[in-house]
Parts: structure tokens; sequence; C-alpha cells
């Protein structure tokens, strides 16, 4: 678990994908006066450089975000995801790729609470000295999924929760459906999110439905799913064909700005003639 790193995928579809529904709800959140808490259990290094070794590796960003740096025709919450993409590219290049703990310092308030969790020492280390001037922010090398005891319910009464742990071991889909099920025992109107990927894998694919069912037995607001399928597997079934995002208790407005975003979405990203979207929600 812990050679995990993120660097290696930064800025890829599933990135998009997790960033712009993250930007979503925090902008929501921020319509408040009342400050919130986020709480982000896997945090990785906060920004990732695109020109590195890691990211050249494969270039995954290559048909991520690159696919939309320039573009001046995207609905407006893409549009503004991509905003916040290019104010982390000062010099106007995309060199630079905001993680969600980078999001979370452009959109947060001095007044919000930010809580981040990253096992890796060198990713932590990292992240620590990004966001060491921020008020109101903690910094832990703990265990991300142990975070819902500590931090729910917060002091802030209003908050937001991402967990989206690197699936290489697969206990981490029962870690998750845990996570989510303590997270809403311990405060049930969290606004829980739930990124995933979308692998041939029993696991993977069990995931959304086991989400739901949880999230119908204790969300004060119900939930919404969104998947945004890019690739096929291989020959022998392998490889992440896309990912998704489960949002437990999520904004009313998430739902139709999502559905503004993903056609271009399939149409920008998708790698082959099969490309599409699932968005689907139910209310409490």
């Amino acid at each position: 678990m812990l050679a995990y790193r993120h660097a290696f995928h930064a800025g890829n579809h599933a990135d998009v994908l997790k960033h712009l529904v993250l930007t979503r709800v925090l902008r929501y959140m921020g319509e408040k006066d009342k400050p919130y808490t986020l709480i982000d259990t896997h945090a990785g290094a906060g920004g990732y450089s695109v020109e590195g070794r890691y990211a050249q590796k494969n270039a995954e960003y290559g048909t991520g975000v690159s696919r939309l740096y320039d573009a001046t025709d995207l609905p407006a919450p893409l549009a503004d995801y991509m905003d916040l993409v290019r104010a982390f590219n000062p010099d106007g290049q995309l060199r630079q790729y905001p993680g969600s703990p980078a999001i979370a310092n452009m959109l947060l308030r001095e007044t919000d609470r930010l809580r981040v969790y990253e096992l890796h020492s060198t990713d932590h280390r990292i992240l620590a000295s990004y966001l060491e001037g921020r008020a109101n922010t903690q910094v832990s090398d703990r265990d991300g999924f142990s975070a819902i005891k500590a931090e729910l319910p917060s002091p802030t009464r209003r908050a937001a929760l991402l967990m989206d742990p690197s699936y290489e071991i697969k206990t981490d889909y029962g870690k998750v459906l845990a996570a989510l099920r303590e997270a809403l025992e311990r405060a049930a109107d969290t606004v829980v999110m739930i990124w995933y990927p979308q692998l041939q894998l029993l696991e993977s694919t069990q995931l959304a439905q086991r989400l739901k069912a949880s999230a119908d037995a204790a969300a004060k607001k119900g939930w919404l799913h969104v998947r945004l399928t890019v690739t096929q597997a291989d020959e022998k079934g392998f490889g992440m064909m896309g990912s998704g995002m489960f949002i437990a208790n999520p904004p009313f407005t998430l739902h139709d700005e999502l559905a503004e975003c993903l056609p271009l979405l399939v149409e920008r990203l998708g790698q082959y003639d099969g490309a599409n979207f699932v968005l689907e929600q139910k209310a409490a």
C-alpha cells in the first residue's frame, strides 16, 4: 500500500471526475456563512508535477486534464474547476496538477477546518509543508480510515468527507463501505464522497450497489452516483475502464451540474466509441 504514489496518475480522467465533484461540493458548502470541516482520508502530496518522471511514465494527464485545459467552451461547473487548475499554474502552461488538498486550499475559507490524512512518508512531508501556513488545518500521518472516529461528529456540525484510497489492496473496498456506515452513524448529514475505480473485479462491480444500500438506511438527504467510462479493459480483462463517485447527502444542485458536464466529458475524454456515463440519484 505504501508503494502507491498518486503522482503516476495525476490529472487523469479519474482525477477530472473526482475533482469536478469535489469542487462542486465545496462551492456549495461555502455558500453558507457557517464554517464547515473537510476531512480528506487519503490526501496524497497536495499537488503534482506533470513534467516529473512519475507523471511522465504513462502521461495519464494527456488523456485527462490536458484535453480540457485550453478549452473555452466548457459548461460553467467544468470551467470553474479548470480555472482552479489554471490558477495552480501561474505561468499559463500545464506544469502542475492540484490534488484534492490543493483544491481545498483554494476553496476553503480561513474559518473552515481542513483535516488531511496521508500515510506515505514522502507525500506526508510534502503535504505538511504545502499546508503549514493554513489556519484551522491538521495534517496527519495516521491511517485515513481512522479519521471517522477522530473527526465525526465535527465541532462545526457541517462536514464533508472525501475517501479515495488506491484500492490496490482488495480490503479497501470493505473499509470504504464500513467507513461510510460509521460516518453516517456518527453524523447522518455528513456529505460523504467516495471515489472508486471501474474494474472487471467483483469488489469493484458490487461496490456502488453496496454503498447505495448503506446510504438508503442512514443518509438524511439520499445519495448520488456518477460513473464515467472512457476505455475498455484489455483482452485479459485487466485495466481501469473508468471511475465512479458515490456521494451520500449530496448538494441538491449536484445532479444538474453533473448532467451538464458529463456528455462533454464523454466526448473529450472517451477513448473508444462505447465511452459513456451513468448518473443516478435517490432522495431520502
